[in-house]
């Protein structure tokens, strides 16, 4: 059963589709939930016409004007032939409106998940995100907010400080460990200086990314945003500290060819990583009403999900310590 206090709960199938109808196309009735929980997302079938996938936009997270900026974003960039998936133009808008729920129309797109170990791949993956900066730093956002420690990191901490979601034996150490990270982010920041914030895609992880045979299709710029170039590039690392310096190496290689790499912003690797652990967990946090985060996640906020994250900060302390990788 559904519940009712949360606003998705309202958008039921055949309100999807009629949401599709209201553009102008004629769905189908064919319908398949994607994976995503931010937002929804749905497959639907046309008549007469290929599918689309529609995404309905969290109720309170973005304005209006927010989100039409990410629109202009992926529009300019497909304009430059650069492989996003950019929102339909219906009716001479991308974003719409459905009882209560904002929305987006895309072209459907195959795509398999990119393969980062096989040879080239990071080359050609960093060749189009140089593309991607170059045009990212052309102008800025006015909308959308920037990543940065104030938003990533302070108010993710105040935000599970404030609503008591730390067992009360694991206090003491997470406030203590927080306090030492945000620290070291704020060191890793001095090191690197006075870094360009650009606009980003802002969540360049493999899951964003759908590999087809002319090569990377980037998707879903739902988190674009401004901030260093670094931040697009840190997420396809993985590995030993050796392998990520030859990922990053060729990452590199290719990104330059299309955009020029401050090597300063290396300092801020292990330091965005930080953040984005404690912008997840304070993630979850928020989203916590949503009856579809505590099926999806039943392991967060447990006793041995804190425990885990302790541990996760103190590890990252340690790695902010070391040198960067190098350019």
């Amino acid at each position: 059963m559904m519940d009712a206090s949360h606003p998705y709960s309202a958008l039921t199938p055949d309100c999807a589709l009629d949401a599709l109808d209201s553009t102008g196309l004629k769905a189908d009735g064919r319908l398949l939930a994607l994976n995503s929980y931010e937002n929804r997302v749905y497959q639907m079938g046309v008549e007469d016409g290929l599918p689309v996938v529609i995404k309905f936009y969290r109720p309170g997270r973005w304005s209006d004007a927010a989100i039409l900026e990410e629109h202009a974003y992926t529009i300019e960039l497909a304009a430059r032939e650069i492989p996003v998936v950019a929102p339909l133009e219906l009716n001479a808008a991308t974003l719409h409106a459905h009882a209560g729920f904002r929305f987006a129309v895309y072209p459907k797109q195959g795509g398999r998940m990119p393969e980062f170990d096989r040879s080239g791949t990071l080359q050609r993956m960093g060749r189009f995100l140089g593309r991607i900066h170059a045009v990212g730093a052309q102008a800025r956002f006015a909308q959308r907010p920037a990543l940065d420690i104030e938003t990533f990191g302070i108010a993710s901490r105040d935000f599970l400080r404030a609503g008591h979601w730390l067992p009360a034996d694991l206090l003491a150490a997470w406030d203590s460990v927080v306090e030492h990270a945000l620290q070291s982010v704020a060191h890793c920041f001095a090191r690197a200086g006075a870094v360009r914030a650009i606009r980003l895609h802002g969540d360049c992880h493999a899951g964003n990314v759908l590999w087809t045979e002319a090569g990377p299709l980037f998707v879903d710029f739902d988190d674009s945003r401004m901030g260093p170039a670094v931040q697009d590039l840190w997420m396809l690392l993985s590995g030993e500290r050796d392998e990520q310096q030859e990922q990053m190496n060729e990452i590199l290689t290719g990104y330059e060819d299309f955009a020029e790499f401050d090597p300063r912003e290396l300092h801020l690797v292990e330091a965005l990583r930080t953040l984005r652990l404690l912008h997840y967990a304070a993630w979850l946090a928020r989203r916590w009403d949503d009856p579809a985060f505590p099926a999806a996640f039943p392991w967060f906020n447990t006793q041995q999900y804190w425990q885990a994250r302790i541990l996760e900060l103190r590890e990252q302390i340690a790695l902010m310590d070391e040198p960067p990788l190098a350019a």
